[in-house]
This record gives structure tokens, sequence and C-alpha cells, in this order.
């Protein structure tokens, strides 16, 4: 779903493409007023000590047991735990690189450097990298890296002009999601290596250091602990389900609403909500998915803590409908099969062409 130039015209004239006449940066101040003195941007210190103490339990947990259980197939449940537990650290490091825990920077990169590098084995700094991009511009063909045509495509006109793999895939797209999103923690792996090469990656050492540190750890307790066969299993489905726990995470929020290009652009409120959905739920989707499925309060104040995103929900929903913007909600099933319903329809221009 591509937001044409037309289309977006047809928004403007409507008073959801641009700002209200009073001025393009109006709107947002007003609700960014709202959600300021309903207590919402204030950190919650208890809430995070909480939260990361359990993390780091549940971590410390899955560990104990892995070493306690010794040579044994029910390894492969603790192996899945720990899928888990991995999912819940990388987080954690998103909260700590949106500065929700910590107001100084340099306390967010040392304890995201510990939660993502050391943690599981994924760069915190090129991941925050690719996510800053990402929130600045949501959704953007060109300037979003998460919509960009790598194995998947995500506009119909990156299908026409797809190539290698993203041509092979993308008409059968909406089949494989799910079977690709098992490779994705063995991705996350290899792009924080390969992101060590940059030279835009600052405290590559460090990065480095702590990246082998983990790498040398989690497979040295793997192969002393188990004969290679149990090892390759463990490692295969606990980065399996991490990678599909991950994928089922961050799939709902963006992938299946509108899409920008070119030089097409809507003011920071508009860009941040038409562009996200939000998911539906009580406490346990919060938990399970990190607050992240208040996608566009997220959006629109990321360094609000997790814990507060439920209660900025309504004030941004009431908000939205007075000033005409479209507020997009679902289930979470419904979320996917959006996703998967809009993956499937943009593969369409590539199955034509091999039918022809």
């Amino acid at each position: 779903m591509t937001i044409t130039p037309d289309a977006s015209a047809g928004t403007r004239r409507s008073g959801v493409g641009t700002g209200s006449p009073s001025g393009a940066g109006s709107d947002f101040a007003v609700l960014a007023r709202r959600v300021t003195e309903a207590g919402l941007l204030r950190r919650r210190p208890g809430y995070y000590t909480v939260r990361l103490g359990l993390v780091m339990g549940s971590f410390a947990t899955g560990w104990a047991a892995f070493f306690a259980l010794g040579d044994s197939w029910w390894q492969l449940a603790v192996a899945a735990f720990l899928a888990l537990v991995f999912g819940q650290v990388a987080l954690v490091a998103h909260d700590l690189a949106h500065r929700q825990v910590f107001r100084r920077r340099r306390h967010s990169e040392i304890w995201g450097r510990l939660f993502g590098n050391l943690g599981i084995g994924m760069s915190y700094g090129w991941w925050m990298n690719k996510h800053t991009r990402h929130h600045a511009h949501p959704n953007h063909e060109e300037l979003d890296p998460d919509v960009a045509p790598d194995i998947l495509v995500w506009s119909a006109g990156q299908a026409r002009s797809s190539r290698g793999p993203a041509r092979l895939v993308g008409g059968h797209q909406a089949l494989l999601f799910f079977p690709l999103l098992t490779l994705e923690g063995f991705n996350l792996h290899v792009a924080s290596v390969r992101a060590l090469r940059s030279s835009s990656m600052k405290n590559r050492l460090l990065e480095g250091v702590l990246l082998l540190l983990h790498l040398a750890a989690f497979f040295s307790a793997l192969f002393l602990v188990l004969p290679p066969g149990k090892a390759v299993a463990f490692v295969a489905v606990n980065q399996c389900l991490f990678g599909v726990y991950l994928g089922c995470t961050f799939a709902p929020n963006h992938k299946g609403m509108p899409t920008l290009t070119g030089d097409q652009e809507l003011d920071f409120l508009r860009r941040q909500v038409l562009t996200s959905r939000n998911v539906r739920g009580g406490r346990f989707t919060d938990v399970m998915l990190g607050g992240l499925n208040h996608q566009i309060e997220h959006h629109l104040f990321p360094s609000m803590p997790a814990v507060h995103l439920r209660r900025a929900r309504p004030i941004v929903r009431q908000y939205c409908a007075e000033i005409g913007v479209p507020y997009h909600e679902t289930g979470l099933l419904r979320s996917y099969r959006e996703a998967l319903t809009h993956l499937h329809r943009v593969g369409e221009p590539i199955r034509r062409q091999r039918a022809a």
C-alpha cells in the first residue's frame, strides 16, 4: 500500500497529509503537551529495575538449567526457553537504545552493549544506527532500512525492479514469511559482525570484543556439555525460535501499512501514525511484545517508558480522532493476516512476469 503523489495530495486536502492551518508542527505540539501533562514521559526506574532484574534472572536460570541437565535431549526445551529469554533481552536493549531506562546516553550505551553484544550476540551500535533511521523515516522505501528490498519486497514497485533473492522469493513471500523468520536470529549475528568493517561504527573494538566473548562463551558451553549432534540441535532450536519470536514481535508494527517513496513527506505526527499499527491485547501481550504493540505511541514518543505506552494510547487515539488522522488498531492475528495479505499482493508483478 504505497502513498502515491495523488493519494497524498488528497489527504492534504482533507487535513490528513500535513499539519493543520495553524502550522505544520502545531498538531504534534498539542499532543505532546497533553502527554507531558499526564506525566507519561517521566522515567520509571522502579519498573525497569524489576524488568531488567527479571530478564537477567531468567537468563541466569536458563543457563543454570543447561549446566544442571548435562547430556540430555531435554536440553532442547532449555534451548526453546532461552530463545524466549533472548527475545526479552533484545526488547530490553531496544528500550535502552531509546533512552527509556536511563537519561544519560553513556549509561544507555553501556547497558545496551551488555545486553545486546555480550548477552545475545547482537551489535548494539549496528542495530541502533539502523533503528534510528527507521524511526526517522518509517516505511519510506528509500530511507527506511526495514523496508529495503533485500529478500522480501514491500511494494509492487520493488517487486517489478527486484533482482536476486528478492525476485526468487518475492512471488511467494507470504507463504515463506514465517519459515524465513527462522533465519532471522542467524542474520542478526552475521549483520552484527559485518558491521564491524564499517568506519561509521563507533567503538568498533569494544563492539567486536563483546561479540567475540558472547560467541566464545556460547559455543564453548555447548560443546563442553553436549556431544556435537545435540549441540548443533540446541543451536538450531534456540536460534530458529529466537528469530521467529523477534519477527513475530516486530512484524505487526508496520508491515502492510502505507509506504512512502521519493520526496513524498508528511508532518511528524502523520508520518508516525499513518505508517504504524497498534495491536490490541492485555498485559500479557504487553510483556510478550515488549510494549511494541502500542507502536503508534512508541513512534510518537520513542523515549517514553514502555510501561506508560498503554496509558498514552487513549490520549493519542482521542487526539487523532479530533484532528481527523486515521488510527489503525487491530488484534494480533489480524495484524499478521494484514501483513501477509500485503506481502502476497505486492508480489503479484513477479508472479505475473513468471506466468508470461
